[in-house]
């Protein structure tokens, strides 16, 4: 997902043809390294989003307004003084660079005709807007940049503009099958990574994909490449850069369990065709597609501090678990003491004062046997005191057999809770797995705070065969879809031992088909802990086979009788409900 110079080159060519001959009608800056520019063209009002910033660098074209500080920043002043109505009048991009330059036609105060060039620079942490003059003198930059900051280039008022060269990296759009051959293959790595080790404005993402096209591995070694895998290799690269340079591109994005992995201006062919979404332009597919990232990132910032109350409880009962279950191991040996004592009232007699041990045969098996004795004590009281700890290890273990399964059972919803938070998809879903922690005892209700409106709902899916199939995303969930949404022929699906969403297929008294049964078993496996492995069993049953058990925890339950299905945890071709 990087924002590579084929993602710039792809907008280059988009604004190139909406953007030109048109007019800056409005210059803002409504965040410290963010410009948005309005600009008036022959097609109708174009904004124009800039962000230098150092997580999320990006430039975009967008329908959205955003709201301005109070007093303009400098560097907007700035711009609303020199190009405030000015024209542009070409966007260009050097090489595959990330950087796109946007010339700008302005009159000055003496009415002259003017030319200005403000430089974007999607360069990750080091992303910069420029403002330069028509010699390449920079007049100002969203960010100052001292020697003390960088020793490669300053950029400063005054200072010459210029694109530093850190990397020995040739151009794509210019390199010939000569030059390919030479450098891509005369590295010591994988092909794919030859391939942006070598060229300038290549992503990993794009470097794979050249290599899919040529029909190669893309983990195989550039040495190991035979004559014909190099001329592939350089027909898919040449045959990219051909498109490129013709504009002829097709945005995408690809989707890994409905969660946005990647995205490029040409589609990835090396995932499934249906997990790609293909987009017109590119500046849609870059605002639905970050939009969609920080959504995911917000929800993981705002459930941090349940995510810290779950595995500080989670990690203190697996202690208290693991502690338990070292003493339950000493109490195995409560039997062989009770029968040392039994032996010892039966065959004591024969024991001599003194003795350190005594033989007899163990009547419960017929096996002779060895008892340790204590030299100071009689046969009866070393009877007496073997019965003794056979009485204590007898105790502890049957006050130990109640506290592991409370303990157990208590790790068990813990774990189902972080399941929970990682299913989470908004922050309505938040909400209720906090309820549940508040009703279970981990987070405390402030006083006077009312129990929270839950509106969170469970996912819902409609099977290819026309079946509805819910989902629970909390033990709430679990337990209303199970006890409450499902009547008793409906079938109910979970993981095989792990934590994981309860499944609910609506049967309307129906068989249902395989074809459904695969389906929501796929949604119990993806929707699970299991979520990322390549296989999970998960069990099925009839509703009417699954019982809540007397004071457990919500959405656990027993159940027997029932039917297991290995299977995988693609959930992409599912159909969710609307």
């Amino acid at each position: 997902m990087a924002f590579d110079g084929i993602t710039i080159a792809n907008l280059v060519k988009d604004f190139q043809s909406c953007l030109i001959d048109g007019r800056l009608y409005k210059i803002a800056q409504p965040e410290p390294d963010e410009l948005l520019l309005t600009i008036k063209t022959k097609n109708g009002q174009q904004r124009l989003c800039i962000s230098a910033s150092a997580s999320l660098p990006l430039i975009y074209l967008t329908e959205a307004n955003k709201q301005s500080p109070m007093t303009a920043p400098n560097f907007c002043m700035l711009l609303r003084k020199h190009v405030q109505n000015g024209r542009i009048v070409s966007i260009t991009q050097p090489g595959l660079e990330r950087i796109i330059c946007f010339e700008i036609e302005h009159l000055d105060e003496m009415g002259d005709l003017r030319h200005k060039k403000l430089i974007a620079e999607i360069m990750g942490k080091h992303s910069n807007i420029i403002f330069c003059d028509e010699e390449d003198k920079i007049i100002d930059a969203i960010k100052h940049i001292s020697g003390l900051v960088s020793s490669v280039r300053e950029v400063l008022p005054g200072k010459p503009y210029f694109i530093p060269q850190t990397q020995e990296k040739e151009n794509p759009l210019t390199a010939d099958r000569t030059l390919f051959m030479e450098k891509v293959f005369s590295k010591p790595t994988d092909c794919y990574k030859a391939l942006y080790m070598t060229f300038t404005g290549l992503s990993p993402a794009i470097s794979h994909e050249i290599c899919h096209r040529a029909g190669g591995r893309t983990d195989q070694a550039c040495a190991a490449c035979q004559e014909a895998d190099r001329e592939a290799l350089w027909k898919a690269f040449s045959s990219m850069m051909e498109d490129i340079r013709n504009g002829s591109f097709a945005p995408c994005i690809v989707y890994e369990n409905k969660i946005p992995a990647e995205y490029a201006a040409f589609p990835l062919t090396s995932y499934p065709e249906e997990c790609r979404k293909g987009y017109e332009q590119i500046s849609p597919l870059l605002e639905a597609y970050y939009a969609e990232k920080n959504m995911v990132t917000r929800i993981r910032q705002r459930s941090f501090d349940l995510r810290r109350i779950v595995s500080t409880a989670l990690e203190r009962n697996i202690k208290k678990y693991d502690l338990q279950m070292k003493q339950m191991k000493d109490t195995e040996k409560r039997d062989k003491y009770r029968i040392y004592g039994e032996l010892l009232n039966t065959y004591g007699s024969s024991a001599v004062p003194g003795d350190k041990s005594l033989e007899a045969v163990n009547y419960y098996t017929g096996e002779a046997i060895t008892i340790p004795l204590d030299t100071q004590l009689t046969a009866q009281e070393n009877a007496k005191k073997y019965f003794e700890k056979y009485n204590k290890l007898k105790r502890t273990f049957e006050a130990l057999s109640e506290l592991t399964q409370e303990v157990h059972a208590e790790i068990e919803h813990l774990e189902s809770v972080s399941t929970a938070l990682d299913i989470a998809q908004k922050e309505e879903d938040l909400v209720q797995i906090k309820e549940e922690l508040i009703e279970s005892g981990y987070i405390r209700r402030k006083g006077g705070q009312k129990r929270a409106k839950i509106t969170s709902r469970p996912f819902h899916y409609i099977s290819r065969d026309g079946y509805h199939m819910y989902v629970g995303k909390n033990n709430l969930q679990n337990e209303e879809l199970t006890f409450k949404v499902a009547s008793g022929n409906d079938w109910w699906f979970h993981a095989k031992n792990m934590p994981g969403s309860h499944v609910i297929v609506k049967a309307n008294g129906d068989a249902l088909p395989d074809s459904t049964f695969e389906e929501a078993a796929r949604l119990a496996a993806h929707y699970s802990k299991g979520r990322e492995l390549e296989k999970v069993e998960v069990d099925y049953v009839e509703k009417k086979q699954v019982k809540k058990v007397a004071g457990a925890k919500p959405g656990f339950v027993i159940y027997h009788t029932n039917y297991s299905m290995l299977i995988d945890t693609d959930i992409s071709g599912i159909q969710a409900a609307e």
